[in-house]
């Protein structure tokens, strides 16, 4: 099997919501698994010789201290996380030269767009799950995100 493989397999998973899977043949056997703040892969070769174990590793620690701090509500209890249905690269924008979809005090209806995510050279539209007032952007703006990383807080009142 080759890493190009392996890699397509990991997208694979992150795409498709499952937590494992395990490919085995005469000559390897491959086991990928996904966890909530790494992703391993590990290929030991049963029967070949030259190729070597591959093991990737990736954690994105969500921070509560985003580009836009203003406005930060003094509990969160309340709060509503919009999180990224994928993993992927976060931009605020259509484009350099356009406006944020939400700023910080921004309204928002279930099914409004509020960011973008870039995957795999596919852009795609995050539309919110939740009416309400947007109280923090917990991601700066071309931010590589993982699956499920909360992405902004909202206050549904």
């Amino acid at each position: 099997m080759k890493v190009k493989e392996i890699q397509e397999l990991i997208s694979f998973l992150s795409e498709s919501g499952l937590e494992e899977v395990n490919i085995e043949t005469e000559n390897f056997k491959v086991s990928i698994k996904r966890s909530a703040d790494q992703h391993v892969v590990s290929a030991p070769v049963v029967h070949a010789a030259s190729p070597a174990p591959v093991s990737q590793a990736v954690s994105a620690a969500p921070s509560l201290t985003g580009s836009n701090s203003e406005n930060t509500p003094a509990t969160t209890d309340n709060l509503i996380e919009i999180k990224s249905p994928m993993i992927g690269t976060f931009y605020r924008s259509a484009n350099p030269e356009s406006p944020a979809f939400v700023e910080v005090g921004s309204k928002v209806k279930t099914g409004d767009a509020v960011c973008i995510i870039e995957a795999m050279k596919l852009f795609n539209e995050i539309e919110s799950e939740v009416s309400g007032k947007i109280m923090k952007v917990l991601v700066d703006n071309a931010q590589p995100v993982e699956y499920d990383q909360p992405l902004f807080l909202v206050d549904p009142s």
